[in-house]
């Protein structure tokens, strides 16, 4: 399961949706040791600028269990985001003052995606869809079905 947040996002329905309910995944999963070690959460920082390894670490240890498979990533500058972003469809506009400074604020859609072991998206959710248990049970439906 893959969402792109940044870590100073202050939209309810945004980042701090996506990692409320990766959280609860990830406690869904813990639950059940049959599926657990079948997958990962990853947590991707669309600003490296602000997200800087420590940061996105420090802001997932908030988030994570000791014991989950649970990565916060970043990169180390926007020149290599942009063909992970790409390869997603996720669009960011970063907000500039007059003078062109950074902000810090990004305009974005949530988006999280369900991703199976060949590498396939097989959901996409945005605030409307994006529940834990809906989440848990289509990873659960993902992983019955047999390897191509």
């Amino acid at each position: 399961v893959l969402s792109f947040i940044f870590t100073p996002c202050h939209d309810i329905n945004g980042c701090p949706l996506a990692t409320y309910v990766m959280q609860q995944v990830q406690s869904a999963l813990q639950r059940d040791p049959k599926i657990e070690d079948s997958v990962r959460l990853v947590s991707f920082s669309f600003d490296p600028e602000l997200d800087t390894p420590e940061v996105i670490a420090a802001y997932g240890n908030h988030f994570r269990s000791p014991d989950s498979d649970w990565v916060f990533l970043t990169t180390t500058g926007t020149e290599m985001l942009q063909p992970t972003l790409d390869a997603y469809g996720q669009w960011v506009i970063r907000d500039y003052d007059e003078s062109g400074a950074y902000l810090g604020t990004i305009s974005h859609i949530l988006r999280v995606f369900l991703i199976d072991k060949q590498k396939r998206i097989r959901n996409i959710y945005s605030t409307s869809f994006l529940h834990a248990d809906t989440v848990f049970n289509d990873i659960q439906t993902v992983l019955m079905q047999p390897d191509p």
